[in-house]
Parts: structure tokens; C-alpha cells; sequence
């Protein structure tokens, strides 16, 4: 089944990689930036979990240790946390830097693009584009929109786009029929452990 879940997986990536690449004037994602690893729910499904764990096992013994006691560390947190929803930084976020970044889940692969959800008539804009980062220089914080005279101005010609990339609809049930695998239960990376 894991070997579905990987041809699975390189037909979403090649389509994540031509949608970044054509809005590629409004991306500013760059290596140790790392600011969607920082602070997170992270879904991940059985599956992706089983394959992040086998990029885990073949990490350096002394890079296992410390993301053990990343784990540890936030498992405590959660059992201290009171409210809604408890957010974390990923454990496997080592120096800025995902240890796992070849195994790493659906959820850290769509990161960063605009994207729509189903029943929902406004597109998701990434947090970080209120960082100074990816549509940030389009996308105006003050009203939440990205007007059309902002992206023109800058004479490009594709337009910042919403692409159907959200967590549930990558890991619906006919992505599992189509490459005859399961994704299984869904919960928060940190509960897996």
C-alpha cells in the first residue's frame, strides 16, 4: 500500500510544484525560513505518518535524539495546555530545517499557496503573507484581499490564483481509490506519538 501512497504522492507533487511555479512573482518561501514549521497543527494521516517515520529511522542516531525530546517536549506542553486549540512547532523542525523534508506530510508539501475550501466562498491566504512572505506583495493585509490594480502594477503576467490544494481535499477517499491505498485516521502530528 505504501508504494500507492508514493505514486500518489509524486502525481501531487508534480501538480504542487507546476502551481507554485506559476505563481512563483508571489513566492517568497526560501530554505531555513521555516516560519510554516514554527507554530501548527499539522494533520497528518496514518499513512503519512508510517512514511514519515520511515524517513525518521533513517536519520543520524543523534538527530533521532533530539527530535524524541522535540516530542517530549511538546507532549508535556499539551498536557498543560488549556483552551481550544494547541499549536506547536513541528519536531522534526531541526535549526530552520525539516529532517524529514523528502518524507514530510501533505499538509508541509501545499503549504504556501492560496487555496479554496469547499463550501467556503473566500480563498485561504497563508499566515506568512503577513509576514512578508509569499502574495505579500500583492495582498493587502489591511483589507484581507488582494486587489486586481496591486498585482497589475507589478506587470506580471499571471495573477495570484486559489488552487484547490486544502488538507481534505488532498487526502479525500478518491485519491484512495484512484491509487488503491488509505490514508486511515487523522489526527495532529503530535498525537501520532
Amino acid at each position: 500500500m505504501l508504494e500507492n501512497y508514493l505514486i500518489y504522492l509524486d502525481f501531487i507533487n508534480k501538480k504542487l510544484q507546476k502551481f507554485f511555479e506559476a505563481q512563483k512573482p508571489y513566492m517568497f518561501c526560501k530554505k531555513g525560513c521555516a516560519k510554516c514549521c514554527q507554530e501548527g497543527e499539522y494533520p497528518f494521516s496514518q499513512i503519512e505518518f508510517d512514511y514519515l517515520i520511515r524517513g525518521f529511522t533513517s536519520l543520524p542516531k543523534e538527530t533521532r535524539l533530539k527530535i524524541l525530546n522535540n516530542i517530549a517536549e511538546i507532549k508535556q506542553a499539551k498536557k498543560n495546555h488549556t483552551g481550544d486549540k494547541f499549536l506547536y512547532q513541528c519536531p522534526f523542525l531541526i535549526n530552520n530545517e525539516c529532517s524529514v523534508y523528502e518524507h514530510r506530510g501533505i499538509i508541509c508539501r501545499s503549504f504556501g499557496l492560496i487555496y479554496t475550501v469547499e463550501g467556503e466562498a473566500k480563498p485561504k491566504i497563508p499566515f506568512c503573507a503577513y509576514e512578508g512572505l509569499n502574495y505579500s506583495n500583492v495582498f493587502d493585509t489591511k483589507t484581507g484581499i488582494i486587489p486586481t490594480e496591486k498585482y497589475k502594477s507589478l506587470n506580471i503576467p499571471q495573477e495570484p490564483l486559489a488552487y484547490n490544494v486544502s488538507y481534505k481535499f488532498l487526502t479525500n477517499e478518491s485519491f484512495e481509490k484512484l491509487y488503491n491505498f488509505k490514508f486511515g485516521d487523522k489526527k495532529s502530528l503530535i498525537d501520532w506519538f
